[in-house]
């Protein structure tokens, strides 16, 4: 099989996506790609992002592979754990302190910074619409970031992120008791929990 068919092959795998990343690691040149592209095969969807011609275009996928230090965070996580049925108008991520903030503002990402040491705290999979997988905070580790000051979550939002993650049968109460205390959301998070359990 050459380099065309396994290329394909993987993109047929990902969910009809591929990425430079993914080929150069398959040990396959960039050329490939171009080549593809070329004959129509494939489809350039984002920088290093490659599509199926028939799909639609993940957005949010594109993003993640465009700005791999960034994480869904947020109204766009709510989002993505079926915690708000409101589909973001801009998506929303979270990116280290020193990281340079000016290319994900300019494709109008709502950008948020943290310390290094809350960065990585409930990174988890979470799959997108287009049914690809990427990086975003827990479903706790959200639910208390929407509830810090410098949230800027509509409070209908809020309320029915919180209605819904009660409901559940997976719900980890403990652990989003716990991260209430790191971000130090606690008397916010109780007065949402009693009523709602």
């Amino acid at each position: 099989m050459g380099a065309t068919d396994e290329i394909m092959k993987m993109a047929k795998c990902h969910n009809s996506t591929v990425t430079t990343a993914m080929v150069v690691a398959a040990g396959f040149s960039r050329g490939n790609l171009k080549y593809l592209v070329d004959k129509g095969m494939l489809e350039k969807s984002a920088r290093g992002v490659y599509i199926l011609p028939e799909v639609w275009e993940d957005e949010i996928f594109n993003l993640q592979n465009r700005f791999k230090r960034g994480i869904f965070s947020g109204e766009t996580a709510l989002f993505l754990w079926d915690l708000t049925d409101r589909t973001p108008n801009v998506y929303s991520m979270t990116f280290p302190m020193n990281y340079n903030v000016t290319n994900p503002k300019g494709e109008k990402i709502k950008c948020t910074q943290c310390k290094a040491e809350w960065y990585k705290i409930g990174i988890e999979k979470v799959q997108t619409p287009g049914e690809n997988m990427v990086e975003a905070y827990s479903k706790e580790r959200t639910l208390c970031d929407i509830l810090r000051p410098n949230s800027t979550a509509d409070i209908q939002i809020v309320s029915e992120s919180f209605k819904r993650y009660t409901a559940e049968k997976k719900r980890n109460i403990p652990l989003l008791s716990e991260y209430a205390k790191l971000f130090k959301v606690e008397a916010k998070l109780r007065s949402y929990l009693e009523v709602l359990l």
